[in-house]
């Protein structure tokens, strides 16, 4: 990805800057528009900080109507557009494009309606992922998907990127817990999908928009269902001598008919780096960890915990814990949320992956791993939602040292493509933007990205939403006989191909 190709920049866009920047000032006037570079740097990157670009300009719209009137005046005169959420993307999706308009959605930030009768929330897409479960949890309420930056990332981008977390082995994804979305299309006209009711007529199209990644309209409002908590949550500690141990542990778990509500693995380097960083109460004479969290009444809870125990010493677990209190079961999962930045500690810098294999093959990817670790280098710790075997290697190198992002990247992409061989997916929870773009086609044909590029085209026919994400090379919607062609001339004939 070092020598990563965007789209060429449009040199009529960038001659105008200084129009569009003042028209931007008549739709979103005071001080929602961002212009000089120092300013501009703020928004630069995202998640994924290998990779930075500034932005022709940042806009900070505060009502739907702003947003559809600076769509519908970049569609007009054919400007590029990249929403932006609360940018914790680790794909790379909300990059800026030297010649596109930064969407920022982070004014939108109001609950604008808690209905426990229908158990759902009205958001704006700004707030944050854990400011929903704030605004009910005292009613016993909250919100399940939980990803591990739940504090900062936004539920408009977590409907752009369907993500996952901790809990959503039992309670499912974004796309799971996502009822409707008000969204505004690339000409500025504005629609409705879903809504409290749960289920819509016609075809699924919000749940097209769950993992849209920004490349078929802006969410400017979000319907969630809400859950009562739990009469009961107990987690365990469960830890292993060995990795393969405790994969098919989880494996077992899942066999047996239980669902936890979150089952998650770390190892050896994963578990140290949290353990120093949050004092969490980790056995540190493990190779693998697993947090196993059980729900539901007390007793159900109690008996659930007694057949997981069993598996877990059938598999040859070394030590096992009971969380005794909310706050015990707190920490618990305090070191898990934690391991991201907890291993930044144990290296300068980290390359978080994030990829998805069937749960019987864990074995077999951890000894890829290892083999693919000697190959390059370099040391990886492993994080895994291993319920759903959702993997998040964290390859660890210094980028002050010359070549190690490179084959960082490299080692990224050979985990992937061990990912996809062995019948997994590409990503999990942190979408394709930019870091897998180039791997689509490892998963999918031509003929598979073709259909996908035309539920794009019937969106944004013109490719001006957040265009050189997800797909590998840009396609013109004429070349898959779906664009109007008016006075024999093709719309944008200078769109770049790379």
């Amino acid at each position: 990805m070092s020598g990563l190709m965007m789209p060429k920049p449009n040199a009529a866009t960038l001659d105008s800057r200084a129009d569009i920047v003042a028209d931007m000032r008549q739709i979103v006037p005071g001080e929602g528009v961002v212009e000089t570079e120092r300013e501009m740097r703020a928004f630069e990157t995202d998640g994924l900080t290998a990779y930075k670009q500034l932005p022709l300009v940042v806009v900070l719209p505060e009502t739907t109507a702003q947003v559809a009137r600076i769509l519908k005046y970049c569609d007009e005169r054919s400007i590029r557009v990249v929403p932006r959420g609360s940018g914790t993307s680790l794909s790379g999706g909300a990059l800026p494009l030297e010649d596109a308009v930064l969407l920022v959605m982070s004014r939108f930030n109001r609950i604008l309606e808690i209905d426990y009768p229908n158990r759902v929330v009205v958001a704006q897409p700004g707030v944050t992922n854990l400011g929903i479960t704030h605004a009910v949890q005292a009613d016993g309420f909250y919100y399940a998907p939980d990803p591990s930056s739940q504090i900062a990332c936004s539920i408009g981008g977590n409907v752009a990127e369907n993500s996952g977390g901790v809990h959503c082995l039992k309670y499912g994804l974004t796309a799971n817990n996502v009822l409707g979305i008000e969204m505004v299309l690339m000409n500025g006209e504005v629609i409705r999908l879903g809504g409290k009711h749960l289920d819509a007529e016609g075809y699924d199209l919000l749940g097209i928009m769950n993992g849209s990644e920004g490349l078929l309209g802006v969410v400017t409002e979000v319907t969630v269902r809400i859950l009562q908590k739990p009469e009961t949550a107990r987690a365990m500690l469960v830890g292993f001598p060995s990795s393969e141990a405790a994969g098919q542990c989880v494996a077992d778990i899942i066999g047996a008919g239980i669902i936890p509500g979150g089952m998650e693995m770390m190892d050896r380097p994963a578990i140290r780096a949290a353990e120093d960083f949050v004092h969490a109460g980790y056995p540190l004479d493990v190779e693998a960890l697993l947090i196993v969290e059980l729900d539901g009444p007390r007793a159900e809870v109690d008996w659930l915990i007694e057949r997981v125990s069993e598996i877990a010493a059938k598999n040859g677990c070394t030590t096992s814990r009971i969380s005794g209190s909310e706050e015990e079961r707190a920490a618990f999962w305090a070191g898990r949320k934690a391991a991201f930045p907890a291993v930044g500690r144990i290296s300068p810098d980290y390359y978080c992956m994030d990829g998805t294999i069937p749960r019987k093959q864990l074995p077999r990817v951890l000894a890829g791993m290892r083999d693919l670790s000697e190959k390059y280098g370099l040391r990886v710790a492993n994080v895994f939602h291993a319920g759903d075997g959702n993997l998040h290697p964290l390859i660890l190198y210094d980028a002050n040292r010359p070549g190690e992002l490179e084959k960082a990247e490299d080692f990224g992409s050979d985990i992937l493509r061990l990912c996809v061989e062995v019948g997994g997916v590409l990503t999990g929870e942190h979408g394709v933007g930019v870091e897998k773009r180039d791997l689509m086609p490892e998963m999918f044909t031509e003929a598979d990205l073709d259909q996908q590029m035309r539920v794009k085209c019937a969106f944004d026919p013109n490719h001006l939403l957040n265009p050189g994400k997800v797909f590998p090379q840009l396609r013109r919607c004429a070349e898959l006989g779906r664009m109007h062609i008016s006075r024999g001339q093709i719309p944008f004939p200078d769109i770049p191909r790379f």
